[in-house]
């Protein structure tokens, strides 16, 4: 049965329906979707040439050049890719920014070659509304409820244990301080980030219509991506819960997540340079915030961690580490984090360890009125 082409964006994001962008490199870029493929039609130069023909001579001058652009070689260049696509994903669909030429071309070639493969209408563009609009409902219509607690709690931990959350660091790849990149200190451009958001979210509301979702505290920022005012500000007023942890645990946490697993990555990453790379990584994002630690803190906390660096890097062992943490958790996070508090008016809904806080929210989040 020969599909037909679909506005039905709902479904396409839900089902994870495999997509083919068909858009010049440059657009896909700027934003896609997460179960995209870009397989252009027109490379970026290409683009550029017939969007100029377009402005200077009108539709049929563009499409003539177009045509003229298509060489043999080309075409049978793109149809291999596209062929390959559509084997790998009969179930999917193509689209490009409007759902018009390209998308049609593309389906007219796939055509000559016996093949019926169906088209996304209004392409890019509706989609891309369809999801803003959607986050916005999202941000309506989710209860929210924040997991609060000290910095090294471990609250990103215990929101991956539970059904009921969603994970904005997760999304964003970073955790959300500022020594929270990876290794490759990648992150989402702010359009795919918000399209990422919007259909886990679409997928939180098909999958738990009556419950709530609990999301980690966070700031406008995470990382270089901003969360929507309509998210910040409802964040803002929801009701908290606050996980408890000790100090020294917490200590242990962050040593647990940004030294001893981030160094292996950065030994397997850059090799020999893997010493200077991983120092880089701690120091430097110490320096980020030595004018609000203050220069004799700042440098305190430096010595530390430089003398933690070196045994580490001589021995393998990280333990010189909690020194610099508990230094940094004791006069600067929290101090920082108890001032973020008092400006909050949000209710606290439950206090607990983390296995308190996980039983109440399997009993308390799967029917929570909006």
């Amino acid at each position: 049965m020969i599909q037909q082409d679909t506005d039905d964006y709902h479904k396409l994001f839900l089902q994870d329906i495999p997509l083919m962008d068909v858009r010049a490199p440059v657009e896909f870029d700027k934003g896609a979707f997460p179960n995209s493929q870009n397989i252009p039609i027109l490379n970026d130069l290409q683009r550029e040439s017939i969007g100029t023909r377009y402005k200077e001579q009108g539709q049929d001058a563009a499409i003539a050049l177009g045509l003229e652009l298509a060489t043999p070689e080309i075409r049978k260049q793109r149809m291999m890719q596209w062929q390959q696509f559509i084997g790998a994903h009969p179930n999917g669909y193509l689209y490009c920014f409007r759902g018009g030429l390209r998308s049609r071309t593309t389906q007219a070639w796939l055509k000559e070659q016996g093949l019926d493969y169906p088209l996304i209408k209004g392409g890019y563009k509706a989609m891309r509304t369809y999801l803003l609009q959607q986050l916005e409902v999202s941000a309506q219509q989710l209860p929210f409820v924040i997991l609060s607690g000290y910095t090294g709690s471990g609250k990103t931990r215990l929101l991956n244990k539970t059904r009921y959350q969603i994970d904005l660091e997760g999304l964003a790849n970073h955790r959300g301080s500022a020594f929270g990149y990876d290794v490759h200190d990648f992150q989402p451009t702010q359009i795919n980030w918000e399209n990422q958001l919007s259909i886990a979210c679409l997928k939180y509301r098909d999958n738990f219509p009556h419950a709530g979702v609990l999301l980690e505290d966070e700031g406008k920022r995470i990382g270089r991506n901003i969360l929507p005012d309509s998210f910040i500000n409802k964040m803002a007023l929801s009701p908290t819960v606050f996980l408890d942890c000790e100090l020294e645990q917490r200590v242990a946490i962050i040593c647990d997540d940004y030294i001893d697993k981030n160094w292996p990555l950065y030994q397997q990453e850059h090799q020999e340079l893997a010493n200077e790379k991983f120092s880089s990584f701690v120091l430097d994002n110490l320096a980020r915030i030595q004018k609000r630690l203050g220069g004799a803190r700042y440098q305190k906390i430096n010595s530390s961690f430089t003398c933690a660096l070196n045994h580490l890097f001589a021995t393998g062992e990280s333990y010189l580490f909690a020194e610099g943490i508990r230094l940094l958790l004791l006069e600067y996070y929290d101090p920082m984090y108890q001032y973020q508090l008092q400006k909050k008016q949000s209710k606290i809904l439950f206090q607990g360890t983390e296995p308190e806080i996980l039983a109440w929210v399997e009993q308390h989040l799967k029917t929570m009125k909006p």
